[in-house]
């Protein structure tokens, strides 16, 4: 490949040296044209290895008119695409320069150089073209997403935010989910840094752009934990099961603390037969049902319940923890058989994933708002099945 795209150089530029020729030609009533000593000087220069310098003999060459900037434009995004991104940058800086180009062509040109500055890191330089392609008001649709990715990286999310509403606005896709993170990012920032009450009002401008955004819930509940207002952690982790049943894992340590400050813990296990009933419920609401009928109705009683509920719904991690109470406390006196199953299960649930990317399919054993593989927002979910939730 990186050879055909050198070969294919001087096969372009002598396209464009003809085109920008031809209609000069008709003039002077078809004379003959002799090859430029330019061409030639920058076949010697390829054929030398030298592809800098045949690389600037070969667009200085190319005329810019309307017949020839499709080939500046491919020659740039090819070597962009190799990850020649200095050879890409010095073509779309040499088309844009020209005098030549219409309004709609130097835009286009303007985005392709930002493009290449964003693929050298060149973020402040990629940002300010992007933003001139849009006052021009051509290609707007690219260069607000091209914008959008920078604010994200840079983690600017005010700006994100507004650029991923005027996106919607041009786009008519639907990107308030996305927006909502942003509000949840700029809501963790403002409780590390100690201002919980703005971290409570973007979480709350996040549950108003995206009323199922199961993140802003958890975090929103957790949070008012911490200020004290056990009631509206109750009233925000209830909204999980209706947002994502599977996140529900995520928040019943959170609502039993809750349940438990307000004196109404009888309605712990309630909320959990709720959700047991549904046939739906992830592992860990079996698993809280267990360690609650141990404190209320005995070891015994919790482990009948366990193995009846495996045959209907089987674990790994549930089958573990029936293991280990079938010992009262492992490893102590267990068998070599049951010692044996204890390490193999126990190796299984540390070995896998706990989390599962369903655009790219990236997975890790902690939670990322953001998947770091494909870089969607919320598309990481907790695995299900019987060696997961």
């Amino acid at each position: 490949m990186p050879e055909l795209l050198w070969l294919l150089l001087p096969v372009a530029a002598m396209s464009g040296w003809l085109a920008g020729r031809r209609s000069g030609a008709g003039h002077r009533g078809g004379e003959q044209r002799d090859l430029p000593e330019a061409y030639f000087q920058g076949l010697n220069y390829l054929l030398n290895e030298e592809r800098d310098k045949a690389l600037e003999v070969f667009t200085q060459m190319v005329e810019v008119d309307s017949e020839t900037v499709e080939t500046h434009l491919a020659l740039g995004s090819l070597f962009r695409r190799r990850g020649e991104v200095d050879r890409a940058i010095r073509i779309h800086q040499n088309l844009i320069a020209r005098p030549a180009l219409s309004r709609q062509q130097r835009t286009y040109a303007l985005l392709e150089l930002g493009e290449d500055y964003m693929r050298a890191g060149l973020l402040d330089r990629a940002e300010t073209l992007f933003e001139e392609v849009i006052d021009l008001n051509h290609h707007v649709e690219p260069a607000l997403r091209q914008l959008l990715a920078i604010y994200q990286q840079e983690k600017e999310w005010d700006q994100a935010i507004g650029a991923a509403l005027r996106l919607e606005k041009v786009s008519a896709q639907n990107l308030h989910p996305q927006v909502a993170h942003f509000y949840c990012e700029m809501a963790g920032e403002a409780w590390a840094a100690g201002d919980l009450s703005r971290a409570r009002t973007l979480y709350k401008r996040a549950l108003t752009h995206d009323p199922r955004c199961v993140r802003a819930s958890i975090q929103a509940g957790h949070l008012a934990r911490q200020m004290g207002h056990a009631r509206q952690a109750v009233r925000l982790y209830r909204q999980v099961p209706t947002q994502a049943p599977e996140f529900v894992g995520e928040v019943l340590d959170g609502l039993y603390q809750a349940l438990e400050s307000l004196g109404q813990l009888h309605r712990y296990p309630e909320f959990l037969d709720q959700l047991l009933a549904t046939g739906k419920a992830p592992v860990a609401v079996a698993l809280a049902k267990v360690e609650w009928l141990r404190a209320e109705a005995g070891h015994e009683a919790a482990m009948r319940w366990l193995a009846e509920h495996l045959e209907a719904q089987p674990s790994v991690r549930g089958l573990l923890r029936l293991v280990e109470m079938s010992d009262g406390a492992p490893p102590v006196a267990e068998g070599p058989v049951e010692a044996a199953l204890h390490r193999t299960l126990r190796a299984l649930l540390e070995a896998r994933a706990q989390y599962l990317c369903g655009q790219c399919g990236f997975t890790a054993r902690t939670l990322f708002w953001q998947c770091p593989g494909c870089k969607s927002w919320g598309s990481i979910r907790p695995l299900r099945g019987v060696e997961g939730e």
